[in-house]
């Protein structure tokens, strides 16, 4: 599918899929407390996230430290700028999509899940071997012929 008419979508089925549930939900408990809600879900979502923000950016310096490519880290620091995104929206889906990507074992599953898919791992020794090494082999070396 085009990506423009999949962010099309997204830019009008969020906030419709949004506004049915404030709706449902401000019919339920009434108009105030649907707006508390909405808010206490942004301030609580927005103070986990500088909690796991730290703790990322912190995981990200140790790995430099120790002279690795820093890879989960900083994928993970990307999931929860979209965490931080979907809590600022206002709404019950984002806010719920939001607070899943701050459980870090998920946060992690969905990165290294990522990382398998896309990422190409390095030929080293019991790894994998590019497509080229598959054929048949030519020895390279040096023949004496002895007659009996």
């Amino acid at each position: 599918m085009n990506p423009l008419a999949i962010l099309f979508l997204l830019f009008i089925g969020v906030p419709l899929v949004e506004i049915y549930f404030l709706i449902k939900v401000g019919g339920l408990v009434g108009a105030i407390p649907t707006v508390f809600l909405v808010v206490f879900t942004a301030m609580l979502g927005v103070l986990l996230l500088r909690f796991q923000g730290i703790s990322t950016m912190q995981r990200v310096q140790s790995t430099l430290a120790r002279g690795e490519v820093p890879a989960v880290p900083m994928l993970e620091g990307a999931l929860l700028l979209v965490a931080g995104a979907l809590l600022l929206t206002p709404g019950f889906v984002t806010d719920s999509l939001g607070f899943l990507l701050l459980i870090p074992p998920l946060r992690q599953h969905l990165v290294r899940t990522w990382l398998r898919r896309f990422i190409v791992p390095p030929r080293g020794p019991g790894g994998p071997r590019p497509p080229e090494d598959r054929g048949p082999r030519t020895l390279e070396g040096e023949f004496r012929r002895e007659d009996d």
